[in-house]
């Protein structure tokens, strides 16, 4: 049988309660940011990559602890945003 989580609910806040929560310092803490998602659109692709060019993204994503496709796509965004910039 699956195991359910329970969800802790957080009440909401109304824009006055937030922002006298930031005054105080709690800033963004008063927000509950567990269901949030960036959702753009997105576009599934195939790679093909020499095994040893694989093997050193893997290095990289261990040692920052990403996932392999979030460093392909760090690099990515990287350089797209040099040459935009150049």
């Amino acid at each position: 049988m699956a195991t359910l989580r329970k969800r802790t609910v957080k009440a909401k806040l109304t824009a006055a309660e937030f922002d006298r929560a930031f005054e105080r310092g709690r800033g963004y803490g008063a927000l509950d940011l567990g269901d949030v998602r960036v959702r753009s659109p997105m576009q599934r692709i195939n790679l093909d990559l020499p095994k040893q060019m694989l093997h050193q993204i893997d290095n990289e994503a261990s040692r920052i602890g990403v996932p392999r496709t979030s460093v392909i796509k760090l690099w990515i965004f990287e350089k797209l945003t040099a040459l935009k910039s150049s």
